[in-house]
């Protein structure tokens, strides 16, 4: 890999990192860009992994105080999203992902969609099914999100936001530092099962990550000055973007 492609990966890894910390989604331009440089589908997604790792755990610092607040509310969240990303992770390694790829634009514009609508969502579901019954049916989702999560991963953090916000975590920064902090555990445990099958390329990987580390940092930043309002409307307008880029991809 020369300095000027490297040099390429680091930019697109910071632009990823920043929006990744903001909303998630950046999939949609690291993925392509990786394949770009000649990985096949499948060493460019496991690489994608790695190289936007960063992007989600560098922002946590800039929520530790939301995250303080939860406490052992995140224990349950964290394995259950664990065991569903591993699980994922280990059928890319023994099946076909263009499964995955045809259905994509659909996961995420059903994401989007419980994301813009999820405080409604979440009255009616508890209304008619029970509290309990209902935030097991949001437990059940996270899992089933995670193996996907750990499958291919795209647009998840949309998946993630409207499970939080599902689940009564309703301010934004809360929400998003959940989902940042969900993104960044499993997201460790699908690169462990990808670099056990051989599936990373690290040199892309690695100038990849020097981007996203420093983006998702000023991401995480740049995520709590910003006007709740408009970057719930950044997130939804960007989702349907994103469905329609993979609409587009899948079948155009």
């Amino acid at each position: 890999m020369d300095v000027m492609l490297a040099l390429v990966l680091v930019c697109i890894g910071f632009f990823g990192g920043v929006w990744n910390a903001i909303a998630g989604g950046a999939t949609l331009f690291t993925f392509p860009a990786l394949m770009a440089t000649g990985l096949p589908p499948v060493v460019a997604n496991a690489t994608n992994y790695l190289a936007l790792l960063p992007s989600n755990a560098a922002a946590l610092p800039a929520y530790r105080e939301e995250l303080r607040g939860l406490g052992k509310t995140l224990l349950p969240l964290l394995l259950v999203s664990g065991v569903g990303a591993i699980i994922g992770s280990v059928l890319l390694l023994v099946s076909d992902p263009d499964f995955f790829v045809v259905i994509l634009p659909f996961l995420i514009l059903v994401a989007t969609g419980l994301f813009a609508f999820g405080d409604a969502l979440r009255t009616w579901l508890l209304k008619t099914m029970g509290e309990s019954r209902g935030n097991k049916a949001v437990y059940v989702g996270l899992f089933l999100s995670s193996i996907y999560g750990g499958y291919f991963g795209a647009g998840l953090g949309f998946i993630l936001l409207a499970i939080a916000q599902l689940m009564g975590f309703s301010n934004f920064h809360i929400a998003n530092s959940i989902k940042n902090l969900l993104a960044t555990s499993f997201t460790i445990l699908s690169i462990f099962v990808f670099g056990i099958g051989g599936l990373i390329a690290w040199p892309q990987a690695i100038a990849m990550m020097v981007g996203s580390t420093i983006g998702g940092y000023a991401g995480g930043r740049l995520a709590k000055r910003i006007n709740t309002r408009y970057l719930r409307g950044a997130v939804i307008v960007f989702g349907v973007v994103l469905s329609l880029a993979y609409f587009f991809r899948a079948f155009g």
